[in-house]
């Protein structure tokens, strides 16, 4: 338990570990604010792709998660999150204000999670052809239930071979236009970038992994090589891994926030059983492919994301913003 902690220390350790959130690009779309026993998670419409995302569902995406990750790190405290989505109408940048009055055990599983909310990273290639632990997809589906979310394996090898189409079509419609070229060139520094955050040359391969069928990752490099190297010279077989939609029942914002939670529950809950997790939201961006993919493969639910699961050893970076500059503490509160 910690009791003994005052508000502003509680409200800082919480954003300490939000901040590890996923976010598209990296962006980390997001800022917090603390009063008395409360922290309003906010959106940051300066961080949100004004090409990639205009109605910003992905940003919400992203605060969805980060949303995720400040409860459980209230949770490893011995808190009780309590919840308001969405609380002001007024304010649509307001994702959430979360207050902390009573207290619980942790429980064992919410010590797993919160252990590799630090540690774990989206992966950006193939997987090894080792199996997924027993249980492991029956597990994530149930635990995205949970928020709102549902979790739907593309086991179907035509359909499978359908989506990664789609990912192959939208990330060629992504290098033809300027404006998008632009876009994710802005959120992928050079190697040394001293930046907080964009995607580094640490996160991704230097080379695509093709697998077959083949779902293709972003061009952060620019064709310029940038990247991490092959762990090895050795020409092993190269998997896929497990493919599935993350969905949601209606589109609307708090679908999205709902998302981002369901999704932060998965990786976390992925990476605790030493699995990897790659994601995709290329043809997601594009409205009209978005409407194929919701039509003919998630049976009229909307996709929200598309995510691989597989083993692999990972050594990807990626950094995060200080606390100081995400986090407004009222002039006068201090720790006292």
């Amino acid at each position: 338990m910690s009791s003994t902690l005052t508000p502003v220390e509680v409200a800082r350790r919480v954003v300490a570990e939000a901040i590890w959130a996923p976010s598209v690009h990296n962006t980390q779309p997001w800022r917090f604010t603390m009063h008395e026993h409360q922290i309003g998670v906010h959106a940051d419409p300066a961080r949100r792709l004004e090409i990639a995302d205009p109605a910003g569902r992905e940003m919400l995406i992203s605060c969805g998660a980060a949303l995720f990750t400040a409860r459980l790190a209230l949770r490893s405290l011995g808190w009780i999150p309590e919840m308001e989505l969405l609380p002001d109408p007024r304010d649509p940048m307001l994702v959430a204000q979360l207050s902390w009055r009573r207290q619980a055990p942790v429980r064992e599983y919410e010590w797993r999670l919160s252990a590799h909310v630090r540690t774990r990273r989206t992966h950006r290639g193939a997987f090894d052809l080792d199996p997924l632990a027993p249980g492991l997809l029956a597990t994530i589906r149930a635990g995205a239930a949970r928020d709102g979310g549902a979790l739907r394996v593309v086991a179907d090898d035509a359909r499978r071979a359908q989506l990664a189409a789609a990912i192959q079509l939208a990330e060629r419609a992504a290098r033809l236009d300027g404006d998008r070229v632009r876009e994710l060139a802005r959120w992928a520094p050079a190697p040394g970038s001293t930046r907080g955050d964009g995607v580094p040359a640490t996160a991704y391969p230097a080379r695509p992994e093709v697998t077959s069928p083949d779902f293709p990752g972003r061009d952060f490099a620019h064709g310029k090589g940038w990247g991490l190297p092959r762990l090895t010279t050795a020409s092993a077989a190269r998997s896929t891994g497990v493919v599935a939609l993350l969905t949601t029942r209606h589109d609307r914002p708090d679908d999205w926030v709902n998302a981002g939670q369901a999704l932060q529950r998965i990786l976390l809950t992925a990476s605790a059983c030493g699995t990897a997790v790659a994601l995709h939201s290329q043809p997601l961006e594009l409205p009209w492919l978005r409407q194929v993919i919701r039509l003919q493969l998630s049976d009229w639910a909307y996709p929200q994301l598309i995510l691989r699961f597989g083993n692999v050893v990972q050594v990807a970076v990626s950094p995060r913003r200080d606390v100081a500059d995400v986090l407004d503490i009222p002039f006068g509160q201090d720790d006292i």
